[in-house]
């Protein structure tokens, strides 16, 4: 069996996490291969702002840093943040893929110019960070909002009519008044709108969760992962403190005493 680590980057219940789960319908994983979906200790309530980034970087390396010892044979970073991604890969051997970078390294296999829709108007700092970071600023035509905001636990489940026209009304602007070729959701929250925007748009939709496992599984048949030249481990691994202070703060969370 082919086990593979989805980071959720909130502290989510079951019912939430099932939400971000119904992303594995989108795409055919081989046989034998089971998603595990596992959300953080604690963390933000949200990530848009540079306060959020970096608890919300600790928390997701915090989830995954014991992925190989585990068992895992991969992980996937289940937000367009990439957060946590170097430090994971920093630790781990086996492959690490966060759905941002990878999305847009993908959408320019399938066009020139790619325009990220965003759902709200405060995530948009976090996206052109990102952008800047990996040098794509470029190839990316904007980024645009249309101002929707999120619910991590409930996405877009019965907001579908009001929602989806608006998604697809701000992202043929990306593409008429813009010039984007390729159109990348902003977040993985937003996967529920792929297939509906796929049908709408005159251009290439990438769904950037289901796209991290498709990712996942070519690395795994080529036996590829990140390099270590790119990517050191540390010097003196400190995880066992990094778990006492989730441990800690998840405690503090719940009003638990010790």
């Amino acid at each position: 069996m082919t086990r593979i680590l989805v980071i959720v980057p909130f502290a989510l219940d079951a019912a939430g996490l099932a939400n971000r789960q119904a992303q594995s319908a989108h795409v055919p994983l081989p046989e034998g291969w089971a998603l595990t979906y596992r959300p953080v200790a604690c963390g933000p309530t949200s990530f848009m702002s540079p306060h959020d980034w970096g608890l919300m970087d600790l928390a997701i390396f915090e989830a995954g840093s014991n992925a190989q010892a585990e068992g895992f044979d991969a992980v996937c970073i289940d937000t367009m943040s990439d957060g946590g991604m170097a430090a994971l890969r920093s630790v781990l051997d086996i492959p690490v893929i966060g759905a941002g970078k990878a999305s847009m390294l993908y959408a320019l296999t399938l066009g020139a110019r790619f325009s990220v829709l965003a759902q709200w108007d405060p995530a948009l700092p976090r996206y052109r960070k990102v952008i800047r970071e990996y040098g794509f600023e470029g190839q990316c035509a904007s980024v645009r909002s249309l101002n929707q905001p999120p619910d991590f636990a409930n996405l877009l489940t019965g907001k579908e009519d009001a929602v989806f026209p608006k998604m697809r009304e701000v992202a043929m602007r990306c593409i008429d008044e813009d010039g984007a070729d390729v159109i990348c959701l902003g977040s993985t929250t937003m996967h529920q709108a792929a297939e509906y925007l796929a049908a709408e748009l005159p251009v290439p939709v990438v769904n950037p969760g289901p796209l991290s496992y498709k990712l996942i599984e070519t690395f795994l048949a080529l036996g590829l992962t990140h390099g270590r030249a790119a990517y050191p481990a540390p010097v003196e691994p400190r995880l066992d403190m990094l778990h006492r202070m989730m441990r800690a703060g998840a405690r503090a969370e719940t009003g638990a005493a010790g």
